[in-house]
């Protein structure tokens, strides 16, 4: 395969070794991913064999998206003290053992505990996983690693609903967690066998030994042994507080959470400001700002951030549509998602190979106008929808997205230099929990908003089902807009120049 190719010229590592690298991150990057989808369609089945309502069961899902996106940037900071293998390896440990405790639960109080270690292990893999792939690749397959790297979140995140489906209807829910024990001992073995534990070993482009970071970068601080803690705190505050401000919000009809979620959000701002005021003053800050002085690494983050809020809410919403207004199983629900993971495994890595000979931002643009068209598609789906009408718009928006994302991830990674590999890979696992969470939320929102409504105006239960009904479709053009929203802001970054040739 051309991702396994030496060429005299290449950095990186060689391709048996490179091999390894892949594997090792791809199947953890799979289990971590799974875990934060797989579960939800299984929420239910556990609320009801531990004995515990819907509202206390949806923090086994919020534990494990809460952990990660505290610790993020804390760990992709960390990786440049303690070394990649030695990080990636032991937060696959953490996973693993974790996992395994998630299976042996008897408790939701269990159950949440050992999902917040499950996000602890999930957040060091997926603070560091693209810069991994940039430093065991040689620069001129950067894009197409990537696209492997989009394919294997996206696939994961997509097919989760249908995995989980799948796997309750013939085993219980434990097995869910347990699946991960043996995966993850494979992918300790190849993570300490392949990953390199700092940037410097890999191979110069002669083939020679790497030159040490610092001859790449010159021009950057030096990094030492000391980890910013006051950083590290504020960073987990702010993050923490944001999705706890977002859960808020979309529970407001409950007694107190217009106060909680205000709360929430005055400690959120004010934890971001001192974050902001930290990293500029700190001698060594936990994430350097100086990569947002790229206007095309800051535009491809904000970018992402936007898709994955269109997305968050689309993966939402399609299953009480789905479920409550079209009258599918959940198991039927979950294999209605199909056609969206079997998109992207043929357009992510296709998109990943054009990156490297194209520009990203105009890949990516196309690839979003064709979510958005997709999206759009599926807000509009008629009242008595056939399962091909949902087949075929799922189809276009799994094109779309495969086809934006490996781009635009070679666009934030590409315009950083190698010594802030860490912390662009750590950017980009925020977009993509934060903006999912955020998208989570919206969907709570407006079903709030409609139930409110529905009390408001004394209508019947029979008008249930319409309501949810018009409250998903309302969710799903939310989401077209913030999908097109990413396509205005991919459009915008074009050069002049590329934007006349094309």
């Amino acid at each position: 395969m051309k991702l396994f190719a030496d060429l005299p010229a290449d950095d990186g590592l060689p391709g048996r070794e490179r091999r390894l690298a892949m594997a090792a991150v791809m199947l953890g990057t799979t289990m971590a991913v799974l875990d934060g989808s797989i579960v939800n369609v299984a929420l239910p089945t556990i609320a009801h064999a531990l004995h515990v309502d819907a509202p206390a069961a949806i923090w086994v899902a919020n534990a494990y998206l809460l952990a990660t996106a505290m610790l993020l940037v804390s760990f992709a900071s960390l990786a440049d003290i303690v070394g990649f293998r030695r990080l990636y390896a032991t937060g696959l440990l953490v996973f693993t053992l974790a996992s395994l405790g998630c299976a042996l639960s008897g408790s939701l109080d269990m159950l949440v505990a050992m999902r917040l270690l499950q996000g602890i292990g999930g957040a060091a893999m997926f603070s560091i996983g693209p810069a991994i792939y940039r430093m065991v690749f040689p620069t001129r397959l950067l894009g197409s690693a990537l696209g492997i790297n989009a394919l294997t979140v996206a696939a994961s995140t997509a097919a989760g609903p249908a995995i989980g489906g799948a796997m309750l209807a013939v085993l219980g829910w434990q097995w869910l967690f347990a699946i991960n024990v043996p995966l993850g001992i494979v992918a300790i073995a190849l993570a300490l066998r392949a990953i390199p534990q700092r940037e410097n070993q890999g191979r110069s482009p002669a083939g020679h030994a790497a030159e040490p970071v610092a001859a790449h970068a010159a021009d950057l601080p030096r990094r030492s042994a000391r980890f910013d803690l006051a950083g590290a705190v504020l960073s987990a505050t702010a993050m923490g507080m944001l999705i706890m401000a977002a859960d808020a919000c979309a529970q407001l009809t409950l007694p107190g959470n217009h106060s909680r979620a205000g709360w929430y959000g005055v400690i959120a701002v004010a934890a971001t400001f001192l974050f902001i005021w930290r990293q500029r003053h700190a001698a060594r800050p936990l994430l350097p700002l100086d990569i947002f002085a790229s206007g095309r690494f800051s535009m491809a983050a904000l970018t992402s951030f936007c898709s994955f809020v269109g997305q968050g809410i689309t993966f939402i919403a399609l299953p009480f549509l789905f479920q409550g207004a079209l009258g599918y199983s959940a198991l039927e629900s979950a294999l209605l998602f199909t056609p969206w993971p079997l998109a992207i495994v043929l357009a992510a890595p296709y998109a990943g190979r054009l990156a490297d000979r194209h520009s990203p931002a105009v890949l990516s643009s196309i690839g979003l106008a064709v979510l958005t068209l997709g999206v759009a598609l599926l807000a509009a789906l008629p009242t008595h929808a056939t399962a091909l009408d949902i087949c075929w718009r799922g189809f276009v928006c799994g094109l779309g997205f495969g086809f934006f994302q490996s781009p635009n991830n070679r666009e934030m990674l590409g315009n950083v230099v190698r010594a802030r590999s860490g912390a662009a890979s750590g950017i980009l696992g925020i977009a993509r929990t934060f903006g999912q969470s955020l998208g989570a939320a919206v969907v709570a929102l407006v079903l709030a908003a409609y139930a409110y409504r529905m009390d408001t105006a004394g209508t019947g239960p029979a008008s249930v089902a319409l309501q949810d009904a018009a409250a998903m479709h309302g969710a799903l053009w939310i989401a077209a807009a913030m999908t097109l929203l990413a396509t205005l802001l991919s459009v915008s970054r074009i050069p002049r120049k590329v934007a006349a040739a094309v």
